[in-house]
C-alpha cells in the first residue's frame, strides 16, 4: 500500500454473459491479489448478468450500474459506491498479475500524482495475432510501441489497467458519460478525457505510467479482423474530434501528433525492410489504420461532434452520496 492509511477499491465493469469466463478470472484475479482490495463489480444494465454474478460471488460488492448506459456510467456507479482512497480500474477480460496492484499503487507516494496507469499485455485467441503491428496494439486494448518502458509522466492512461485518487475523479466530477464504449460500439477516449480534466483543474496534477502493473488483456478472435481494425479505429478518430472540440486540440491532440510523427514513420520503414517475411500485410495494416483514424477525425469534425461538458459541482454531488457509498451500503442495495 502507498501508506498505512490509504485503503483500495479495486472496479471491474461488465454487460455481457458472453465473457462471462473471461469475467470470472478478471474478478478471480482480484480477489487473489495479496493487498485484499475491496472488489466492486458493476453491472451495466443487464439483468441476468446482475442476477449470475450476485449468485456466483458472495464477498464480491455487485451492482448495477446508476446511471447512463455505457462504460462511464459503470465506472462513474463504482467511483460513487468505492469506499477506498484510490479506485483501481479493471476491465472485465483482463487478468491482474499477483504485483499488479503494488506496483500501480507505488507512484501514489508522491502526493502529486492524481492518476497511474499499467501495462496490459495481449493474450491472442487460437491462431494468434495475424495482423497487428506492436503499434497497432492499442486498437485491442493493449500496450504498444512507443510507450514509455520505465515509469513516466503520460498524458492519459490504458482504460483496462488503471487507477486515480477518488477524490481526483470527484473533482473534475467524474468519467464524462458522452465518452465510452456503449455495448460493442467501440466508442473511446473516455480515460484520455478524465486525465486531460484532471490536469486542466490542477496543472500540477501529475498522471504516470507505471510499466511494471502488468495485465493480461484477453483479445478474441473477433478483433483480428480487418473489419474491426477498420471500425475501432474510424471511431477513436471520431472520438478524438468531439475531445478536441470540447477540451482543445493542443491537449487532446498531442499525444497522437507525436506517434504519427515518430512512431508510424519508424514502424512503416521496418515493415518496409521484412516486406517478404510479413511485412507487407503488417504495412497494410498500419496505412489502413491511419486512414481510418483521420478519416473517423475529418467527419466528427465535419459533423461538429463534441462532448456535453461535465459540470464538476453536479458530478461531485451524483459520485459522493453518503447514502450509498462504501461497502456495506452497496451489499444491502444488492441484497435479494
Amino acid at each position: 500500500m502507498t501508506s498505512r492509511t490509504t485503503t483500495t477499491t479495486v472496479v471491474v465493469c461488465a454487460y455481457t454473459e458472453d465473457r462471462w469466463d473471461d469475467l470470472v478470472a478478471s474478478v478471480e484475479s482480484v480477489r487473489g491479489l495479496p493487498e485484499a482490495p475491496e472488489a466492486l463489480l458493476v453491472i451495466d444494465h443487464n439483468d441476468a448478468l446482475l442476477a449470475r454474478s450476485r449468485d456466483r460471488w458472495s464477498d464480491v460488492i455487485v451492482v448495477p450500474n446508476e446511471f447512463r448506459q455505457g462504460l462511464s456510467g459503470a465506472r462513474n456507479t463504482g467511483v460513487k459506491l468505492a469506499s477506498g482512497d484510490v479506485v483501481a480500474f479493471l476491465d472485465d477480460d483482463a487478468t491482474a498479475e499477483p504485483d499488479w496492484l503494488t506496483h500501480l499503487l507505488a507512484p501514489f507516494a508522491d502526493p502529486a500524482v492524481a492518476g497511474v496507469g499499467g501495462h496490459a499485455t495481449p493474450v491472442w485467441p487460437e491462431g494468434g495475432n495475424t495482423l497487428y503491428p506492436a503499434e497497432l496494439l492499442w486498437i485491442v486494448g493493449c500496450s504498444h510501441r512507443g510507450l514509455p518502458t520505465d515509469r513516466a509522466d503520460v498524458r492519459n492512461v490504458i482504460g483496462c489497467s488503471m487507477a486515480f485518487r477518488r477524490e481526483s475523479i470527484l473533482t473534475v466530477g467524474g468519467f464524462n458519460l458522452d465518452t465510452g464504449r456503449v455495448g460493442s460500439i467501440p466508442l473511446g477516449c473516455e480515460e484520455t478525457d478524465l486525465c486531460i480534466r484532471i490536469r486542466q483543474a490542477d496543472p500540477s496534477a501529475r498522471i504516470v505510467l507505471e510499466p511494471g502493473a502488468d495485465v493480461r488483456h484477453h483479445v478474441t478472435a473477433g478483433r483480428v479482423t480487418w473489419a474491426y481494425l477498420r471500425r475501432r479505429a474510424f471511431y477513436e478518430g471520431v472520438s478524438k474530434a468531439a475531445l478536441s472540440r470540447q477540451l482543445g486540440a493542443a491537449d487532446s491532440l498531442s499525444t497522437e501528433s507525436a506517434y504519427l510523427r515518430r512512431d508510424i514513420p519508424l514502424a512503416v520503414l521496418r515493415e518496409l525492410r521484412s516486406i517478404g517475411r510479413g511485412g507487407a500485410g503488417r504495412l497494410v495494416a498500419l496505412v489502413t489504420a491511419v486512414v481510418a483514424t483521420v478519416s473517423g477525425y475529418a467527419l466528427g469534425s465535419l459533423r461538429r461532434a463534441s462532448l456535453s461538458p461535465v459540470d464538476p459541482t453536479v458530478g461531485r454531488a451524483l459520485l459522493s452520496s453518503d447514502t450509498t457509498r462504501g461497502a456495506t451500503a452497496a451489499r444491502t442495495d444488492g441484497a435479494s
